[in-house]
């Protein structure tokens, strides 16, 4: 059996009347604190009589500054007349040597550019006219497919592409000055060198109507069958 206690001995039913018993008396002490004076007994002090009249202003008296002197004079310059006419003494001598007749008669001057001279040595990338081989490129074509040959030992190793060779075409259209300017290797260049040394010669290029040295650049492909 569970043990069961009397209502008479039941404490729960009076903690709201004592939370509310202690609320009210933590505020009236809250508030007499507040409300608490204290004072001190200590006697006052005299300080006797003031002496001094503060109503009594002084007066400042209103200086007054004497004005400035005035600036000295200035001084006007003196302007004097000059008469208009006046006669001038010097005299001046011309002599003209030279003898003008009515029928003397100036040639005109006529300038004339003065002619561009061209130096023989002087190389040309760009001309007016570029060289021609014989019988045109066509004739080019044909010359090399006579006279180009495959080295062996490029065709034994698989080379193949295309040899850009550099050369001089002189006035008289021979060649001169043949050098490879990117090879492939394989005795292509050299071959490339002796086919264009051993050209017959071309037409040389042309600047302003004359024929000048021009430099030239070919490629020249090897390519197997």
């Amino acid at each position: 059996m569970e043990a069961k206690k009397t209502p008479s001995a039941d404490l729960t039913k009076r903690t709201g009347m004592f939370l509310n018993l202690g609320l009210a008396v933590a505020v009236g002490a809250t508030l007499a604190a507040f409300e608490w004076k204290s004072f001190d007994d200590g006697s006052l002090k005299d300080l006797g009589q003031v002496t001094d009249n503060f109503e009594e202003l002084l007066d400042i008296p209103i200086t007054e500054q004497p004005p400035p002197p005035p600036p000295p004079p200035v001084e006007q310059p003196i302007i004097q007349e000059i008469p208009d006419e006046v006669e001038i003494e010097e005299k001046i001598e011309v002599n003209f040597d030279v003898d003008v007749k009515e029928t003397t008669v100036i040639k005109e001057v006529v300038i004339a550019e003065a002619p561009v001279k061209e130096k023989v040595d002087q190389i040309f990338d760009v001309v007016e006219t570029q060289p021609n081989p014989p019988g045109g490129m066509s004739g080019w074509n044909q010359y090399l497919s006579k006279n180009l040959k495959y080295p062996t030992q490029a065709r034994r190793m698989g080379v193949e592409g295309t040899v850009i060779v550099v050369f001089v075409v002189n006035t008289d259209g021979s060649i001169q000055d043949v050098e490879v300017l990117r090879g492939i290797g394989g005795g292509c260049d050299e071959e490339a060198v002796k086919v264009v040394s051993e050209a017959p010669k071309w037409e040389p290029g042309k600047q302003r109507g004359r024929p000048v040295r021009t430099r030239m650049r070919l490629p020249i492909r090897f390519k197997l069958s």
